[in-house]
């Protein structure tokens, strides 16, 4: 049986940490552009750089926020696939995992 408890917390520290990185994001694409056209060409290039890290962290929070979802569902550590065990040397590496091993 998997402890439920250690991984909801893991998992809302993670998802604390990624809605933290998001909004830096955020406010950091929020500022007004340079007047001066060298630079507005470098701060383009360091805010693609940001929408990536932007979409990386949504998408993660959409995992995490799926991982919890199954805890709160009783099926976390459940492989989604094959209804197999996930290990929990799986779950200790990727706590958001949502299918086994073999399955992923």
């Amino acid at each position: 049986m998997t402890d439920t408890s250690h991984y909801q917390a893991v998992l809302r520290t993670r998802l604390a940490e990624l809605t933290d990185r998001l909004i830096k994001v955020e406010t950091a694409l929020d500022q007004p552009s340079d007047p001066d056209v060298e630079e507005r060409a470098t701060e383009r290039e360091g805010d693609e750089v940001l929408e990536g890290l932007g979409t990386a962290a949504q998408f993660e929070i959409r995992i995490v926020e799926a991982a919890l979802a199954r805890i709160d569902a009783g099926t976390f550590g459940i492989c989604a696939a094959c209804g197999a065990p996930i290990s929990e040397d799986r779950l200790k590496l990727v706590p958001h995992a949502a299918r086994c091993r073999a399955c992923a």
